[in-house]
């Protein structure tokens, strides 16, 4: 059995497969150092590397915020039980709470089965032997939730139920982007003993936003990222939007 962290790894990299149009044809193959090895039909090998963006500066939350933070982790936690107590299906699924309204404690438990039910109508006809992606949005949801992304993946033995930016939300996301290229550049030398002929970078977020109200999307487009990667990605997984930096 593959570890959890490879578990995951396959997934999102499936993920980014059926996302990206320029996804190069070829078999994909689990490895270290990197953790992809594409070999193409031109017989050329391409390596990928995944790294999450971690917000390494994002802004502390409060006493108030982080009871909030809790109570919306038990409510994952209660919805994941009660849904896996009679599925048999192991997801990968990410909460996005609404910011405007709060989920007090007196509804938590009615909201977790709520939100089984929803996820477990979902995936009535689903095969557990093929991978799928959907999103649950406001109308079939709980008051309180914005939206749950669902991820099935074949390879996934255990489950992910997490809320979204359970890291923290970046006061600058540009910079948090420029230290995932660097960290991942100064090991660029060990993936190249692979003697690949292509190298990309895949930095996955779970929603792209940061605390400043700006046009975030527009800022990374128009901003000149330097990488030894011939080419780096950064993938939103709850909009599904990649975008190109290199």
């Amino acid at each position: 059995m593959q570890p959890d962290k490879k578990q995951l790894e396959i997934l999102l990299m499936h993920y980014f497969r059926e996302c990206y149009p320029g996804f190069p044809k070829g078999k994909v193959v689990s490895s270290e150092s990197p953790d992809f090895i594409v070999t193409l039909t031109s017989r050329n090998n391409l390596g990928i590397e995944l790294t999450r963006l971690n917000p390494a500066n994002a802004q502390s939350p409060d006493i108030k915020e982080l009871s909030q933070q809790k109570l919306n982790e038990d409510i994952i936690e209660t919805a994941r039980q009660t849904f896996e107590c009679n599925s048999p299906f192991r997801l990968f699924v990410k909460f996005q709470f609404a910011g405007n309204e709060t989920i007090k404690e007196e509804r938590k438990l009615i909201v977790a089965v709520q939100i089984a039910n929803s996820i477990r109508q979902m995936v009535v006809n689903k095969s557990r032997n093929s991978f799928f992606r959907e999103t649950l949005g406001p109308a079939s949801l709980p008051r309180g939730i914005e939206s749950i992304l669902i991820i099935h993946h074949p390879a996934l033995l255990n489950s992910f139920w997490e809320r979204s930016n359970n890291l923290g939300v970046s006061k600058n996301v540009m910079a948090d982007i420029t230290e995932a290229i660097q960290k991942k550049d100064k090991k660029l030398m060990l993936y190249q003993k692979q003697r690949l002929n292509y190298y990309w970078l895949l930095i996955t977020t779970d929603r792209l936003k940061g605390v400043k109200n700006y046009n975030l999307p527009n800022k990374i487009l128009n901003h000149n990222f330097q990488s030894q990667f011939q080419q780096v990605f950064l993938f939103d997984l709850i909009k599904a939007n990649i975008f190109e930096l290199l």
